[in-house]
């Protein structure tokens, strides 16, 4: 982390305190978590302080952490059975033996060791005037729908993006203005990036020449267990062979 980083990362550290927890980064970028009470006055303090100064909102987007952790299909070899990998589920049966519905309902993620919560919502800031960036992340309030404060009051570009996340992971933002569909038909029933949406989806749609419409009917093609991903060991990266001369 460069020092532009590091004292942003203190000055953040004794404005807030405990009311953001700082969150480990591949990346070396700043990133918090804040709850969803504090979600709104956090926001403007951080656009609004001079220290701080985060006036645009590059970014909002919605996750769902249903199956977060979850590890059934991680593999370093091939099978010679194929699909012989795959889980055949019950109907309400998990990969790891949970119970979905009962997770659904709790706004759960699967991971031991972690409070089990499910939908959050990342927000990307940028300050123009000091050329820096932070992240934070707030997680819903438990129960169906999702529901998180409006930051659109603190930046107006969270318009298009809070709709947007409430169209694909359902999410509910108190106070947006007009929360509607923004991707996806007018009358799409469901949210196509939440974990438990079927990748065929529930229904399908043609233009019928006799009723002189589109019609909607429900999906005709049956789903089928994917093909696992399996990370292969490929020498043309090994360090060890990788400045050796070729002869020849």
């Amino acid at each position: 982390m460069n020092d532009h980083l590091a004292t942003l990362a203190e000055s953040i550290g004794s404005r807030f305190g405990e009311r953001l927890r700082r969150i480990e980064s591949r990346c070396g970028e700043l990133t918090y978590e804040v709850s969803s009470a504090d979600l709104v006055e956090t926001c403007r303090v951080l656009r609004d302080e001079a220290a701080f100064a985060f006036e645009q909102l590059v970014d909002l987007t919605g996750v769902d952490y249903l199956d977060y952790g979850r590890d059934e299909w991680n593999t370093e070899s091939a099978t010679g059975t194929g699909f012989s990998r795959g889980v055949e589920r019950g109907p309400g049966e998990s990969p790891q033996g949970q119970n979905p519905q009962a997770e659904r309902q709790n706004g759960d993620s699967p991971v031991e060791g972690q409070s089990r919560r499910r939908f959050a919502v990342a927000y990307h800031l940028l300050s123009v005037a000091t050329n820096r960036r932070l992240r934070l992340r707030a997680y819903c309030e438990a129960g169906e729908p999702p529901m998180l404060d409006s930051v659109i009051e603190v930046w107006k570009a969270a318009d298009w993006y809070e709709r947007e996340a409430f169209d694909l992971y359902g999410i509910v933002f108190r106070g947006h203005p007009d929360l509607r569909r923004i991707l996806t038909d007018y009358g799409f029933v469901g949210h196509p990036f939440r974990k438990d949406f079927p990748l065929i989806g529930n229904v399908e749609v043609r233009y019928d020449a006799a009723k002189g419409r589109v019609v909607y009917e429900p999906v005709s093609i049956e789903p089928r267990t994917l093909v696992p991903k399996v990370i292969r060991a490929d020498n043309r990266w090994e360090s060890a062979l990788k400045d050796t001369p070729t002869r020849g």
